[in-house]
């Protein structure tokens, strides 16, 4: 197995690593001063620093608040670049990282549970909490990996699909508790701000044990860079080895995680500089990771503290780092060799001989699983069905909402079908493209120009929102060859960016964004006749000419030259394609939000049942789609009765650990 690394660059000076650090750090200390200034006047700041005397309310904010948020990001920025470092090197992956893998949200779903179950935990053991849910996520992305040998595609890919999932219910646990809303979303998303130097005190002497444990690891990491039977043959013991240094990773992003929450790109964004700085061996690596690592989350958090329009308190620096390292890993793809996962289908399941008739079936069965689903209901004496007057009096509420749930559905399962095809890889789907993300931008720029938008103007900027996230994809895949794999990868960070610009939104403060909240849970509960006569025509405008393109979607999975030969032209067919896909993908995030799940399974389940032509894969997604996203609702409405959950969250919830069983059931 060969080390996958970035491409490459052209030869740099020695000095090179060492002026773009000493740029990044006269940026941050410039930023520093700036925010010292605004806080007290310059000849103050060695009495605020030095005084051991007492000090006035600006004296104690610069050298309780400011001064710790400045050492806790050069710490936690040194933490996460050398955790991307030995995860990298062990994987031999350059897009490996604990956001990446899933280790940080896993992480964050343990704290986030303990907080609400177990609070008394988080006194002693919050650190410990945090690790055992790192080492819960690794554990099981190394189990759904494990048939495929932990090949660095499979690996990643199942992080993806872990760190979606716990994500997810990370957000399920804040909505059901809204009463620790506020607090949980900034804290998870990575927020620095500091109320002492006691959180400082018990992250550095972690890092610096961390650190020299990774030292003491150099020669078998630098081993590790080999194949396996090279490694083996020099004396080394590779699974020790490997263990020793995740053991180390997963320790040092927990130990962020525990302090200040979930921090994106920085553990990606750090080691990729370093290497496109021309920093070359393992220790020189680990070492110019740290320096960038630190220096670029000192940068992100001074930004945030003087962007104007921002609360300072209430903007994460996690999700500014993601407005910067989005852009840096979008570049840094085209520029890696071909090791990462590609477009491998799940298995297929069999063939058969009269799809359609299964496909018909499933059709069939909608009316009547749509008439249950409308009887369905929970009450305090348990589940139970309604029948006569008392179903006719529920129809007016519950009709609505399950219409506009199983049309989103059945969009998210059409959009899905067409990405997966469009892109030759079973793995794309609109959640996992940025559509979701980029839906939820559209929301937001419209809701800015905007004072009060229509149903109508919603659903349009949303599909555009989706439609420009499409649309950057394709970009960059034409411009850098970028390979079916790797589009899923751009694809998250492209979400990051635009579910951190839409969390920047949000901590202006604006009243303008709090629609926006309702709209990231998924909730069909405020769904109401009008929203649901307008999912149900998106969908009956948008599907049905989709059966027309069977012949396309049948010949662009075998590849371009094989279109072409064809007589078709494969650039024009997938933006014929790509934008019923962003459309469908907008309309129905602006229903159910950016996160369900059913774009991915309904076309995997479709083709489990052996529907494996485009039509009837098409029709069949289409009629799972709405099924899943129905019986969502009917969960939402019931399982945590008198409450009701979002019913987009529902649906991760179900879809997430289906892709994990598909995730493990590959050859």
């Amino acid at each position: 197995m060969s080390e996958a690394v970035v491409a490459a660059p052209a030869p740099r000076p020695a000095s090179w690593p060492g002026l773009l650090l000493a740029g990044l750090l006269a940026a941050g200390l410039a930023l520093l001063l700036l925010r010292l200034h605004a806080t007290l006047p310059p000849g103050r700041w060695w009495h605020a620093i030095a005084s051991s005397g007492p000090l006035d309310m600006a004296e104690t904010v610069a050298r309780h608040v400011v001064l710790p948020r400045t050492t806790m990001a050069l710490l936690c920025g040194a933490a996460l670049a050398l955790s991307g470092v030995l995860l990298q090197r062990v994987l031999r992956n350059p897009i490996a990282s604990p956001l990446t893998l899933g280790i940080s949200p896993a992480a964050q779903l343990a704290l986030g549970a303990a907080m609400l179950w177990a609070p008394g935990l988080l006194a002693d053991w919050r650190e410990g909490v945090a690790l055992a849910g790192a080492v819960a996520g690794l554990l099981l992305v190394t189990a759904l990996s494990w048939r495929r040998g932990l090949a660095p595609g499979a690996v990643v890919l199942a992080g993806l699909v872990v760190g979606l999932t716990a994500s997810s219910l990370a957000s399920a646990l804040v909505l059901m508790n809204g009463e620790y809303l506020l607090s949980l979303l900034i804290w998870g998303a990575g927020s620095l701000a500091q109320a002492g130097w006691e959180p400082v005190w018990r992250l550095a002497p972690r890092l610096l044990l961390l650190a020299a444990l990774a030292v003491l690891l150099r020669r078998p990491l630098l081993l590790l860079g080999f194949d396996d039977t090279s490694a083996r043959s020099l004396g080394v013991s590779l699974l020790m080895a490997r263990g020793l240094a995740l053991a180390v990773a997963v320790w040092l992003a927990a130990a962020v995680v525990a302090e200040v929450g979930v921090i994106g790109f920085v553990g990606l964004g750090a080691p990729a500089l370093a290497r496109l700085a021309g920093v070359r061996g393992i220790g020189r690596q680990m070492a110019w990771s740290m320096a960038f690592g630190a220096a670029l989350l000192w940068v992100a958090d001074g930004l945030v503290q003087l962007a104007p329009g921002l609360r300072s308190d209430l903007m994460p620096t996690g999700a500014a780092t993601a407005v910067l390292g989005a852009p840096i890993l979008l570049w840094l793809l085209p520029r890696l060799r071909d090791t990462l996962p590609e477009g491998r289908g799940m298995e297929a399941g069999r063939r058969l001989s009269r799809p359609w008739l299964v496909a018909g079936l499933l059709l069939a069965l909608l009316p009547l699983l749509t008439w249950l689903a409308l009887a369905l209901g929970r009450a305090e004496q348990g589940w139970w069905i309604a029948s006569g007057a008392e179903w006719e009096a529920l129809l007016p509420w519950r009709a609505p909402r399950l219409a506009a749930a199983m049309a989103a559905g059945a969009m998210l399962a059409a959009s899905g079908v067409l990405l997966q095809r469009v892109t030759g890889n079973p793995m794309a789907g609109p959640e996992v493209l940025g559509l979701g993300g980029g839906a939820g931008f559209g929301l937001a720029v419209l809701l800015l120009l905007v004072p009060a938008p229509s149903r109508g103007a919603q659903l349009l900027a949303t599909a555009a929102g989706a439609a420009l996230a499409l649309a950057v994809l394709l970009i960059v895949a034409r411009r850098g060859g970028l390979p079916p794999g790797r589009l899923l990868l751009a694809g998250v960070s492209l979400s990051a960016f635009f579910q951190a610009v839409v969390a920047a939104f949000q901590a202006t403060g604006d009243p303008r964004a709090v629609p926006l909240l309702g709209w990231l849970s998924g909730s069909t509960g405020r769904l109401g006749p009008e929203d649901a006569m307008l999912a149900v025509a998106t969908a009956a405008v948008l599907l049905p000419p989709l059966f027309l393109a069977g012949r396309w979607l049948a010949v662009l999975p075998l590849g371009d030259a094989v279109a072409a030969g064809l007589g078709l032209r494969p650039g024009r067919l997938r933006i014929a394609l790509v934008v019923p896909a962003a459309l469908l993908a907008g309309a129905a995030a602006l229903t159910v939000g950016p996160m369900s799940f059913v774009g991915l399974a309904a076309p995997h389940l479709a083709r489990l049942m052996g529907l494996r032509t485009p039509s009837t894969q098409l029709a069949g997604a289409i009629a799972l789609g709405a099924l899943l996203m129905g019986a969502a609702d009917v969960l939402a409405r019931g399982l945590a009765f008198p409450f009701q959950l979002p019913t987009g969250l529902v649906a991760t919830l179900i879809g997430g650990p289906y892709l994990m069983l598909l995730l493990a059931r590959r050859a």
